[in-house]
């Protein structure tokens, strides 16, 4: 977004103090991690100016030199030990891919836009110049832009948009809209590179494990890609498998975008609002504990252990991991057969009551929010199956969300306000899983958040029928788009009233939205506060989660 003229100035300004600090990092590297203000260390600095004063004066004014040199002791440390941690050879090579993708980029760029007349105007300085240029420019091309330099850049920076376009209370709309085509799949590896890398994990050829492995893959993702087979002992399932040179990338690249976070964070302190260092070191350990595949088969069994334990069994069920044919780069989960959610008329060779059948699937979602180790955060109509016997199945935990048990009570209050149209209750609850400077005005949010409800009711889902082998079939669609468009709106309405909210809560508003459509879609007449069936968290619709 282009910032105003006064904001240009406070930008520079915050710059012009940001030098310091620059600086005296600068000085460091020079001096080989200098332990403190040596004689050298100390001639380095005269051009700090705070430092300077620190050093000549007998009494230490409020900002301490030593200090900053402490800091970027610290922020240079932490720097060596990512690179040593991702190894010199993995840096260089994703250091010169990363030069390839910003040059392509660059040129694309230049082709877009468009000339401007220079030199200035007589009259006209050269900032006003530029900024009257950018204000020209379409606002759609910076966050363009920015997804087509990520899908270049590969594996990680694709997860990094697919994190943005999931995480609409932390990034602008525009980009969170613009990166939803990066949730789109990805080009598959041949089979014989799929091959090789199931052999090396595997430690065994495919025919010693499978009895089939279909060649082509079914689905493919930025990091793995799908294939359906059968074991040896004759059960379907399905394997994931990890692309070629997948983390090796994403630890150089994710490494390189921590030491930035970081080393921004110190040279430009006005940024620590932005929590930038927090948030990418998050998705660092997240992303690359996501490479061992081992952790995502545990997180099935601990799902399956939450639908046992719940006595949800019997009507909803995930996919079970085999172990001994799994590896860190090579899962191998049994493969449930189904339809869609929204395929009308598949489904009702199913089940008789497709209206039960949805009442099974969002009591299943809503006690997992409060009573899983996490919850199911990408419940799109191709995630929610309906199985042959009826049940249903959650597959594809690629996006899940987590709760911090101290917001628990705000999200069941949050839940309550939905489903009984209380805003002002809503508007609690959201202030209550945020971050607040100031007071906020409780009524103006729950009227705001009450015009948005009253705008989703124009998010219907469209009938759309196909013809297959010269029968009729009937599918009903749900605007992904405008999904999130609607969770982007209560976000900005929420920060408008001073309230920072966490990803989780844009997390479980989308998923909200989809059964909302669903509801409308399945069952258009259920009364999700007063039917006994809806048991929103829990038995009778509320869990205790002072208990757990």
């Amino acid at each position: 977004r282009l910032p105003s003229a006064d904001r240009t100035t406070r930008i520079f300004a915050d710059f012009d103090r940001s030098r310091d600090r620059m600086l005296a990092l600068a000085a460091l590297g020079a001096l080989g991690l200098a332990a403190g203000p040596s004689p050298i260390a100390r001639s380095q600095l005269r051009g700090v100016p705070r430092a300077r004063a620190m050093m000549e004066s007998s009494t230490p004014p409020a900002f301490d030199g030593q200090q900053l040199l402490q800091e970027g002791r610290e922020v240079l440390l932490e720097a060596l030990g990512i690179v040593r941690e991702v190894g010199l050879e993995s840096t260089v090579r994703r250091t010169l891919v990363g030069q390839q993708a910003v040059l392509q980029t660059a040129l694309e760029l230049a082709r877009e836009l468009p000339r401007a007349a220079f030199p200035p105007p007589a009259g006209m300085t050269l900032d006003r110049f530029l900024l009257d240029y950018i204000g020209q420019l379409p606002p759609e091309l910076a966050p363009r832009t920015l997804r087509k330099l990520f899908e270049r850049l590969g594996a990680t920076y694709v997860k990094l948009g697919q994190f943005i376009a999931s995480s609409p209370t932390l990034f602008p709309a525009d980009y969170v809209l613009e990166f939803q085509k990066c949730l789109d799949s990805s080009p598959t590896v041949d089979f014989a590179t799929i091959e090789k890398i199931v052999v090396q994990d595997l430690g065994k050829p495919l025919d010693e494990v499978f009895a089939s492995f279909d060649r082509t893959a079914l689905a493919s993702a930025s990091v793995a890609q799908v294939h359906a087979a059968t074991l040896l002992s004759g059960e379907d399932v399905v394997v994931k498998v990890q692309k070629p040179g997948t983390r090796d990338v994403l630890q150089a690249d994710l490494g390189f975008l921590a030491v930035a976070a970081r080393v921004l964070q110190f040279v430009a302190p006005g940024l620590g609002r932005l929590s930038l260092s927090p948030i990418v070191n998050d998705l660092r350990t997240t992303m690359l504990g996501e490479l061992d595949f081992r952790q995502e088969a545990q997180n099935l069994v601990e799902f399956a252990g939450f639908l046992r334990e719940s006595g949800l069994e019997g009507i909803a069920t995930c996919p079970r991991p085999y172990p001994a044919v799994s590896g860190a780069r090579v899962l191998t989960m049994e493969r449930l057969y189904g339809l869609p959610l929204t395929d009308l008329d598949g489904i009702r060779a199913y089940t008789n009551n497709p209206e039960q059948t949805l009442i099974n699937a969002l009591n299943t979602w809503t006690l997992s929010v409060v009573a899983s180790p996490f919850f199911h955060a990408d419940v799109h109509a191709g995630n929610l199956l309906v199985l042959k016997d009826g049940r249903v199945g959650f597959i594809d935990f690629g996006i899940v969300g987590r709760i911090p048990p101290a917001t628990w009570t705000a999200v069941q209050a949050l839940g309550g306000g939905l489903v009984q149209s209380d805003w002002t209750m809503v508007a609690h609850a959201m202030v209550d899983m945020g971050a607040t400077k100031d007071a906020v005005d409780i009524q103006q949010l729950a009227r705001d958040i009450e015009a948005i409800a009253l705008g989703a009711q124009t998010i219907d889902p469209q009938l759309i029928a196909t013809v297959s082998e010269g029968e009729v079939r009937t599918q009903v669609t749900v605007d992904n788009q405008a999904v999130t468009k609607l969770t982007l709106e209560i976000a900005e309405v929420a920060e408008r009233a001073g309230v920072k909210l966490p990803r989780e809560f844009g997390l479980l508003i989308k998923q909200a939205l989809y059964f909302d459509r669903y509801t409308k879609l399945l069952a258009p007449d259920l009364d999700v506060m007063s039917d006994t069936r809806v048991r929103l968290g829990g038995t009778g619709g509320a869990i205790d989660v002072q208990a757990r």
